[in-house]
């Protein structure tokens, strides 16, 4: 009996078989490959003029980009993933790179999942991409500025991806059911408009996980009259039932989700907010994280426009402390409504240009009249001079509380939105009416 492994070995996925063979092939990220940018006129050219970081979303083709480009120029191609692959791999790949380039053949080395290679594989490939040996072509879905060595990235040129379309995912699916060779084509199947459009929908961008979806909708659905597969949208919605979030908690996606939930609160629109903030907590996102974000919001971008956010926040926090999850959500909600719906301040970067002016003069001597008059001010004359402001009208006095150095700086700029316009008024109020009557604490400010 013939046991050959290929007898009973099941056919590649159709994601696998489908992968575009040529650039004309290749769907979507016209931004790279469209005509009259760099890698179209890479290819025009005959040549690869460095080594490249592919960043993008999975399923958006930059394994396939690679190996068309390799195709097309006539490259050996070597494909390594960083989850299964060491440095002996990479040796082995070197020697073949070495015994080609006698031959006059140029090698592409892809290796996916590049991050998760440690800085000591990283560094091993330097010198063979120094030398032209290989041309890289690393595939990471997370920042590279993050997570590649900064001598490898100064030798590749960074490639962003961008998510397909459902117009992309679209065509490749109708390609796939129309394609006898790779694809579903020589399979007797119908499936539905609906059907097809739900699928581009809802994949998130991921050819990958849409061919899948539409294999496993043909392969499980039984044939009906005449012997056609028919797949209609129910079909299509149990093959993917919902969109998967892409969201790792320590990766891209978590930084660009928590970024568009704050400048949303930041920008008062209440419904992005709480679009953003289901997001997060729909993915697994810890609620601390959100509350801390939001408790820091309430003073940077609220602050005296409405002193009760920063209260209503954090109360919230105490609640969702007591409460936990799932119930607080509640509580994030309402945090989140009402900071989004609070007028708006920045006022409170005055502290970081106080700091500033701290850094500019260094540390300057306290004024005689502010030091602690309790250790001695007999001797040394420490609080002399010092002004009790509830002895004065409105208990308030004009006097120095900067150092001589700064007398002169202002730091605090007031909103004008909310409550802090009322705020600010009483304050120059006081100044003003207290100067213009010539107060004994107008003039010991200006003697201090």
């Amino acid at each position: 009996m013939d046991s050959s492994p290929s007898l009973f070995a099941p056919p590649p996925p159709l994601a696998a078989r489908m992968r575009a063979r040529t650039l004309a092939e290749f769907v979507g990220q016209a931004h790279l490959v469209g005509p009259g940018r760099l890698l179209w006129r890479s290819l025009k050219a005959g040549r690869l003029f460095s080594s490249m970081i592919f960043w993008g979303p999975p399923g958006s083709g930059k394994t396939t980009l690679a190996r068309v480009m390799a195709s097309a120029l006539h490259c050996q191609f070597f494909s390594l993933s960083a989850v299964m692959s060491g440095v002996a791999d990479l040796r082995r790949v070197v020697e073949e790179a070495r015994r080609h380039q006698l031959q006059g053949t140029r090698t592409v080395v892809l290796i996916d999942e590049i991050h998760r290679f440690n800085k000591a594989q990283q560094d091993a490939l330097l010198p063979h991409v120094e030398e032209g040996l290989i041309t890289l072509v690393g595939a990471t879905t997370e920042n590279p500025y993050f997570e590649i060595i900064g001598p490898l990235l100064s030798r590749a040129k960074i490639f962003i991806f961008e998510p397909l379309t459902p117009e992309d995912i679209g065509t490749i699916l109708a390609r796939a059911l129309s394609d006898r060779e790779r694809g579903l084509g020589s399979i007797k199947s119908e499936v539905s408009q609906e059907a097809l459009d739900y699928l581009a929908a809802m994949a998130g961008g991921d050819a990958r996980r849409a061919l899948n979806a539409l294999e496993l909708a043909v392969m499980s659905t039984d044939p009906g009259e005449a012997g056609v597969i028919r797949v209609d949208l129910d079909a299509a919605r149990e093959c993917m039932p919902r969109r998967d979030l892409m969201y790792d908690r320590a990766g891209e996606a978590h930084y660009d989700t928590l970024s568009a939930f704050i400048k949303s609160v930041r920008g008062s629109d209440v419904d992005a907010a709480l679009y953003w903030l289901a997001r997060m907590l729909t993915a697994g996102e810890d609620p601390r994280l959100i509350m801390r974000r939001l408790l820091i919001l309430a003073s940077e971008d609220i602050g005296l426009a409405d002193p009760r956010a920063l209260m209503q926040a954090a109360a919230a926090s105490q609640a969702l402390d007591w409460v936990g999850l799932p119930e607080g959500r509640y509580h994030l909600a309402q945090a989140t409504l009402y900071l989004a719906l609070a007028p708006k301040s920045n006022s409170t970067q005055a502290y970081f240009r106080a700091q500033a002016a701290l850094e500019d003069q260094g540390a300057t001597r306290v004024p005689a009249p502010l030091q602690d008059a309790h250790r001695d001010k007999k001797g040394l004359g420490h609080g002399q001079g010092y002004l009790y402001p509830h002895d004065f009208p409105g208990h308030w006095v004009d006097q120095a509380y900067l150092p001589a150095e700064l007398r002169r700086a202002s730091f605090y700029e007031p909103g004008t939105e909310g409550e802090e316009p009322e705020l600010a008024a009483r304050w120059r109020r006081l100044k003003n009416n207290l100067k213009k009557s010539g107060s004994p604490g107008s003039q010991s400010g200006e003697d201090q």
